[in-house]
């Protein structure tokens, strides 16, 4: 039997046996974890982050201007919409607002596409999995999603969690519903002799790539240590459901050390018709979930680890349609939180009063018609990639923005220049 044959037979005969090789020590990771939620369908930045008021002469923007105004959480404008002001004032200084972001599309595919990986064709990975392929490589289920766009480009694997029960089983595979298949000393045995020859496999010089990254995935698929802390974790009683069940499983996947990233997902954005009503529903459901996720994080002691992004396909239009809906709308925003940061409680980048983006310098974050630039995703993945630590990683440099401006999004404002 050829070498080939027996890296294949082994590794699908272990993994099949359900032998995790504790390689990593999921508690010895002290950096950062990363939650990106996806507003699907199209958010209503008009009604969130980039307030407009009516203007004369130009159809109805938005009907809660008819009877309110623009008001302010720190530094950082709100519409007076949904529970807007319960999350701005909340969280206004661990904030970052980036608006006129042009995704360049009216498509939710390209939009979704564009916006997660700061490329509107397919091909480029989000930054999730840039993150969790750079920080978490080992661990069990690094980069985790409930939905939404998360496409890894082959730098690490997603895990969908949809049955925690099953995750549950796949952490006991020594068990059954009625008992144990071993006792534990067996157990204990079978797992170390796994792990021994797995490390032995690794030492072969002679892996061609695709068979070193099958090994990796094996490897790190099956760590013994975070998946089953994290499964012990899990309590299936608990009420919680939608955004803030997702946000429940993300932050005890961090706090235990299986997971580095997740995709978080909330739909119902796309309000063609009766956009008010339904993008008051949808806009509370949003805040009320980051707002769950942030004090959850706090009650399980990572809360000063916890990056979140919030973003959606683009916008929607600056008027009603027949319907008293909104149609799609090329220009988006994204909210970046972070804990005690320098960079936050202000909003950059600009629309005028009918939302079109204007033209930013990328090193005042200033209006500049004359050299600025309008500011795409690409430009803002390329700035979380550079504060997130990932811009020299092996997974960025296959996946470059050659080119790209570099906006100065996460640098200390009040630093000297």
């Amino acid at each position: 039997m050829n070498r080939r044959a027996v890296i294949k037979g082994l590794l699908a005969g272990v993994a099949a046996g359900g032998f995790r090789v504790p390689l990593v020590h999921a508690a010895d990771y002290t950096g950062k974890f990363f939650a990106f939620v996806q507003a699907g369908g199209g958010w209503d930045p008009t009604s969130f982050c980039d307030p407009k008021v009516n203007v004369s002469g130009e159809p109805i923007i938005n009907h809660w201007a008819e009877e309110d105004d623009i008001r302010q959480a720190g530094n950082i404008p709100y519409a007076p919409f949904a529970s807007n002001e319960a999350f701005f004032e909340k969280y206004h200084d661990r904030m970052l607002v980036i608006n006129g972001v042009d995704a360049q599309t009216n498509s939710h595919t390209v939009g979704t596409v564009h916006n997660w990986s700061g490329r509107s064709s397919e091909g480029y990975p989000t930054t999730t999995a840039l993150l969790a392929a750079h920080h978490g490589p080992d661990a069990s289920v690094a980069y985790l999603t409930f939905g939404g766009f998360s496409y890894p480009a082959g730098v690490i694997r997603t895990t969908r969690l949809d049955n925690t029960d099953l995750l549950q089983a796949l952490a006991a595979p020594a068990t059954a519903p009625l008992g144990r298949y071993f006792s534990d000393a067996d157990w204990t045995a079978l797992e170390t002799y796994a792990a021994e020859t797995a490390k032995g496999l690794g030492e072969f010089r002679e892996l061609i790539p695709s068979e070193s990254r099958t090994l990796a995935d094996y490897r790190s698929a099956f760590a013994a240590e975070g998946l089953k802390a994290f499964a012990d974790a899990i309590d299936n009683t608990r009420t919680q459901s939608g955004l803030r069940r997702q946000a429940q499983l993300a932050v005890l996947g961090f706090r235990t050390g299986a997971a580095v990233s997740a995709d978080l997902i909330l739909g119902g954005f796309d309000t063609h018709a009766n956009h008010d009503a339904a993008h008051t529903g949808q806009l509370a459901q949003l805040t009320e979930g980051v707002d769950y996720l942030w004090d959850f994080a706090e009650a399980e002691g990572i809360a000063d680890r916890l990056v979140v992004v919030m973003g959606s396909d683009f916008g929607r239009t600056n008027y009603y349609n027949s319907g008293d809906g909104k149609d799609h709308w090329p220009i988006g925003s994204f909210v970046v939180m972070e804990k005690n940061q320098p960079w936050t409680d202000r909003a950059v980048g600009e629309t005028d009063e009918l939302h079109f983006a204007q033209r930013i310098n990328p090193t005042t974050l200033e209006q500049d018609s004359a050299d600025g630039t309008v500011i795409h995703p690409k430009h803002v993945h390329k700035a979380l990639r550079r504060h997130l630590g990932v811009e020299a990683s092996a997974g960025a440099e296959r996946f470059p923005f050659d080119g790209t401006e570099d906006f100065v999004f996460f640098d200390d404002p009040g630093a000297d220049s």
